[in-house]
């Protein structure tokens, strides 16, 4: 599942294949930035923000977020995909490799001195430089609604999706309707920035320190089986700020109070 760690990640790849490079191929297959040609410019840097990429090409930037499924891969020029091309919504090419983004989310073409327009609402980062831990604590401590609710909301913090905040509540032992402002929002924010700095670097997530398969999680993904700590059968169920924003939600009883 794309979170903030596997967009960083995914901005550095990219970032390494482009940087500096000018643009041969630009093919945009979204409606409303289709028609955006940006051949011939210079690509200076691929930035991630929270769960969004943000490629700078010449004076404007190529906006992508990649939701649920979505990816980018990278491909010497000319060689062949790994996904099938009526997936692609973003290819990004130069004379030696071919970027293409499959199944990518709100991607446009808009002028870098907007960018604030589609990210100015994020909350801090803890991937990035200016990682402000007590603006994120503000944030979440001022948010009355479930715990777990106010974590998945980019405004109050930036980067953590729904594996990263059921382990970080599994962990701080806070079931996940606790009011936000009933939490030490300090202390939760320095444990989710620890995590996600820890996984950042990683091609498969470990919480718990093993990452052998099916041992990477402390409640995650883990419904009706027993707690890693206490033996009690883990429980789920599904919070979110609409019933169109739901997500799954896992905790174990005795852990989690």
């Amino acid at each position: 599942m794309p979170e903030g760690d596997t967009v960083f990640r995914t901005a550095q790849r990219l970032n390494e294949a482009l940087a500096g490079k000018v643009v041969e191929r630009f093919d945009i297959r979204v409606p409303g930035s289709a028609t955006a040609d940006l051949r011939g410019e210079t690509i200076h840097e691929v930035v991630p923000r929270g769960k969004h990429l943000l490629e700078r090409i010449g004076g404007y930037t190529l906006h992508s977020h990649l939701k649920m499924e979505g990816a980018w891969h990278v491909y010497r020029r000319g060689s062949s995909w790994r996904a099938p091309s009526f997936k692609a919504r973003a290819i990004v090419g130069t004379s030696d490799v071919d970027t293409v983004g499959f199944d990518l989310a709100m991607v446009e073409v808009l002028p870098t001195s907007e960018e604030d327009r589609i990210v100015g609402h994020l909350g801090p980062d803890p991937l990035a430089e200016d990682w402000d831990p007590a603006e994120a604590a503000r944030r979440l401590s001022a948010d009355a609604r479930a715990v777990h609710v106010a974590l998945l909301d980019q405004r109050n913090v930036a980067g953590f999706g729904n594996e990263f905040v059921n382990e970080i509540l599994f962990v701080r032992g806070i079931l996940p309707t606790t009011p936000a402002t009933e939490t030490d929002a300090a202390a939760v924010m320095d444990l989710g920035a620890r995590m996600i700095r820890a996984n950042v670097g990683r091609r498969g997530r470990t919480f718990t320190g093993d990452a052998r398969p099916g041992r990477s999680t402390w409640v995650y993904g883990r419904d009706g089986k027993a707690c890693r700590r206490c033996g009690t059968i883990v429980r789920t169920g599904s919070l979110g700020a609409g019933p169109t924003s739901e997500r799954n939600v896992f905790w174990c009883p005795v852990c989690q109070t």
